[in-house]
C-alpha cells in the first residue's frame, strides 16, 4: 500500500539569462533531478516553470522612457489622472518613474483602506474613530493629518510618501486623491490611466462612457516603442522590477514553452507529462492581509491535461454521514469504493461540499508559489508528482 500521496519538489537550475534556451533547461535540470534524487516518473507528473525566468529569457523588458514615450502618444495634454494603481515598489514604481517623466501632472487616486490585493495604506482603527467612512472622499492633507504617520509593518514605508518622493523626482507635479469610487478623478480630469489588475476591462468601460480618455495599464506596451519589448495581451500588467529603470514583462511565448517541454519530456520518459507556466498564486496572507495574486492569471499557459476542476468527494462528509457505522479497514475499503465509483461530474452533489471549487491552474500554481517563492531558492520550476491520485490508488 503507498503511504505517500502528493510530492513537491522545488528544482534548482542555471541562473537563467535573456537568450538562454529555457526549454533545454528546464529539461536537463528536471531530468538531472531524477538521477540525483532517484525518483521515477509517472503519468500526470506535473513540471511548472515560474512566469519570471520565462519572461527574463525572452528579453521581454522595457524601460522608464518607453514608458514615458507610449503614454505621451496617449494623453498628449500631459495632465493625467492615474487610478488604483497596486501599491507595491516592485510592482508598480518603475512604471510610475515611466509615467511620470512623461507627464507635467499626475492625480492619483488610490482606493482605501488598501488597494485591490489588500495593500494597507491607512490605520484602519484611526478610519473607524474618524469621521470618514468607505465611502468619503480624502484629500492629500485630509490624510496627511489623520493617517500621514502610517508605516506599512512588512515594508517600513508609507506608500504615499514613496510614490511622491518618486514622482516629483521626475519633475511632474502630484496631487494624491482617496476614494472608493474610481469616477471621482473625473473631478479633476478626463485624462485617466486606470491601473486596476482584475476589474480592469469594466473599469475602462465605465470611464468610457463618461466621457473620459481613458486607458488601462494593460494597454500601455501592448505594441513595442522602438525595439522595446511588450505584451499584446497585458501590457505592462504582471511586469516586475528588473532594474532602476528597466520592466520585465509579463511572458507572451509560454504557450510555445510549455508544449516544447512536454513533447521532450514525454519522448525522454514515456509518460504523460502536463506542463504549466505559474506566477502569483491566489491565496491571502492572513496577517499582512494581503491577496497575493498581483499578477492578472495564476497560469498564463498549460497544457491541456490541466484544464478543468478538481472532481473530488469529501471524506469527512461520507465518513460521518453515509458510513458513520464503519471503522477501520472496512471504513478505508468503503471509502476507497465509493471514490472508485463516483460520478464523472460531482457538480452540486452534497458529497462535494468543503471541497475547494477553483480551476486546477490556479490550485497548482499557488501551490507551485509557495513552493518556490521570490527569494533565493533558486528553484523557479516545481516538480509534482501525485496531484490527481486519491485514497483509491494504491
Amino acid at each position: 500500500m503507498r503511504c505517500v500521496g502528493t510530492v513537491i519538489r522545488g528544482i534548482r537550475t542555471p541562473i537563467i539569462k535573456e537568450n538562454d534556451d529555457l526549454a533545454t533547461i528546464v529539461v536537463d535540470s528536471v531530468m538531472s533531478a531524477k538521477e540525483s534524487e532517484g525518483f521515477e516518473f509517472r503519468d500526470k507528473d506535473i513540471v511548472a516553470i515560474t512566469e519570471a525566468v520565462v519572461g527574463i529569457s525572452e528579453g521581454n523588458y522595457v524601460t522608464a522612457d518607453d514608458i514615458a514615450e507610449d503614454l505621451q502618444n496617449k494623453f498628449p495634454s500631459k495632465n493625467i489622472g492615474v487610478v488604483n494603481p497596486i501599491l507595491s515598489r516592485n510592482r508598480f514604481s518603475i512604471a510610475l518613474k515611466g509615467i511620470a517623466r512623461g507627464m507635467d501632472k499626475i492625480t492619483l487616486l488610490t482606493s482605501f483602506p488598501s488597494d485591490e490585493v489588500g495593500n494597507g495604506i491607512l490605520d484602519e482603527t484611526l478610519l473607524d474613530e474618524s469621521e470618514y467612512n468607505l465611502a468619503s472622499v480624502i484629500t492629500e492633507d485630509e490624510y496627511k493629518k489623520i493617517f500621514g504617520s502610517w508605516i506599512h509593518p512588512f515594508t517600513g514605508i508609507n506608500m504615499i510618501d514613496f510614490f511622491r518622493e518618486l514622482i516629483e523626482s521626475e519633475d511632474c507635479e502630484v496631487e494624491f486623491v482617496f476614494s472608493n469610487d474610481f469616477k471621482t478623478i473625473l473631478d479633476y480630469t478626463k485624462d485617466v490611466l486606470t491601473c486596476d489588475i482584475h476589474t480592469r476591462e469594466k473599469t475602462v468601460k465605465i470611464l468610457e462612457g463618461e466621457g473620459a480618455n481613458v486607458h488601462g495599464l494593460h494597454q500601455v506596451l501592448a505594441e513595442p516603442i522602438g525595439d522595446s519589448g511588450f505584451n499584446p495581451e497585458y501590457g505592462l500588467l504582471g511586469s516586475n522590477k528588473a532594474t532602476e529603470e528597466k520592466l520585465k514583462l509579463f511572458p507572451k511565448t509560454g504557450d510555445g514553452l510549455v508544449r516544447e517541454v512536454q513533447k521532450r519530456l514525454i519522448d525522454l520518459t514515456g509518460k504523460q507529462i502536463e506542463v504549466m507556466v505559474y506566477g502569483d498564486g491566489a491565496f491571502k496572507d492572513p496577517v499582512g492581509k494581503i491577496w497575493e495574486l498581483a499578477d492578472q492569471v495564476v497560469s498564463p499557459a498549460h497544457t491541456d491535461g490541466l484544464m478543468g476542476t478538481p472532481n473530488e468527494i469529501k471524506l469527512k462528509y461520507v465518513s460521518d454521514n453515509k458510513f458513520a457505522d464503519l471503522k477501520g479497514d472496512e471504513l478505508k475499503e468503503a471509502i476507497k469504493n465509493e471514490i472508485r465509483n463516483k460520478d464523472k461530474d460531482l457538480t452540486g452533489q452534497m458529497i462535494t461540499e468543503g471541497t475547494t471549487p477553483r480551476r486546477l491552474t490556479d490550485l497548482i500554481g499557488s501551490l507551485c508559489d509557495l513552493t518556490s517563492g521570490s527569494g533565493d531558492k533558486g528553484t523557479p520550476v516545481v516538480f509534482i508528482q501525485g496531484y490527481f491520485d486519491n485514497l483509491a490508488n494504491d
